[in-house]
């Protein structure tokens, strides 16, 4: 087992080099980069000031606002006059020092930047993991052994009405039901404006205060997987030869089901545990944007609008790390779930 563990975290430097280097490539040729920027900006600075667009030949018909040189010299700051596989080499080095670089748009250090967001993320992420986990396996065995029952029919009706809408759609519709229209829930961010003036049991309540609303979005599509999952696997295992040989030596049902199909049953959940590592960390873009919390989500959405490629990449390194090594997690979590698991 060891020797092939050992192997899967050899395997976790090709596979971030692959995943880095495509999408390192995919920012050089993607429009609209810093160099963009700084053109559209001393363009619009000079609509503004009512300077003149043609001041001569060449560069006056085109309406561009810098020179060659100007431009040369912006993209040299940004690293744009390098071959894409030297810049790249160059960047990889800096981050195998822990340096993810600056932002473009607003300067400051990219981990700085995703270290004051983490603890935001993994506190969503780590209450819809335990929400998610705590309610799904339950109620998939209630559904199971309820199979075709009201319980289960009705259960089923809802959990699919919660996948059908996407969790940001269901964010929006919880705002403006029970914030814009109610007003018993706030219409964003993580605090109140005066949080830094409350007492320690006050901010507690604040902050519960503003997770109701976004924990329910972000935890309304990922029942149904878990709990039909849970649900189908363990019917299967019910049906199975062995549960009917344990029922006729005498065990009730019950014994049964929690004796020897449960522990069957929870393979397939534990494939999907470690994979949800990166989820917890790097949270959602579209909820966090419309609950405005500034979290890593909404970190990488707007560094995705504004194009601000080291942020990208800076998020694509902590959140390719973490789904690769909860792929290990994974097997680990089926190994110690399924004893007929053996890595050689």
């Amino acid at each position: 087992m060891t020797a092939y563990f050992l192997r899967r975290l050899l395997l976790i430097v090709p596979t971030f080099v692959g995943i880095t280097i495509m999408v390192f490539a995919i920012t050089r040729f993607v429009p609209g980069g810093p160099v963009e920027r700084m053109i559209s900006a001393a363009r619009q600075m000079q609509t503004e000031g009512g300077s003149s667009i043609s001041r001569g030949a060449g560069r006056e018909t085109s309406g561009q606002p810098l020179s060659e040189e100007q431009i040369q010299r912006l993209k040299e700051y940004y690293g744009f006059d390098k071959p894409i596989l030297q810049s790249y080499f160059e960047w990889l080095s800096k981050v195998l020092t822990g340096d993810l670089g600056r932002s473009t748009r607003y300067y400051d250090p990219v981990w700085g930047m995703i270290k004051e967001r983490i603890p935001v993320s993994i506190y969503f992420g780590l209450l819809t993991l335990v929400l998610v986990y705590g309610v799904c396996i339950p109620l998939g065995i209630a559904k199971a052994v309820r199979h075709r029952t009201g319980f289960d029919n009705i259960t089923s009706i809802i959990i699919f009405a919660g996948y059908a809408i996407p969790g940001w759609v269901a964010g929006v519709m919880l705002l403006v039901v029970f914030a814009s229209n109610f007003d018993i829930f706030p219409l964003g961010g993580f605090t109140s404006d005066i949080f830094s003036d409350l007492s320690l049991i006050e901010k507690i309540k604040d902050i519960a205060w503003h997770t109701v609303l976004p924990l329910l979005a972000y935890v309304t599509g990922s029942f149904t997987v878990m709990t039909l999952l849970m649900k189908n696997t363990l019917m299967d295992h019910l049906a199975s030869d062995y549960v009917r040989t344990a029922i006729a030596k005498g065990l009730s049902f019950k014994q049964a089901v929690f004796r020897h199909a449960l522990r069957n049953s929870l393979i397939p959940i534990a494939t999907h545990f470690g994979n949800n590592i990166s989820v917890v960390l790097t949270g959602s873009f579209l909820i966090e944007k419309v609950f405005n919390i500034n979290g890593m989500g909404l970190l990488g959405y707007e560094s995705v609008v504004d194009r601000d490629y080291p942020v990208v990449m800076g998020i694509l390194v902590i959140s390719s790390l973490l789904f690769m090594i909860g792929n290990i997690l994974s097997d680990i979590c089926v190994a110690l779930v399924d004893p007929r698991v053996r890595f050689k």
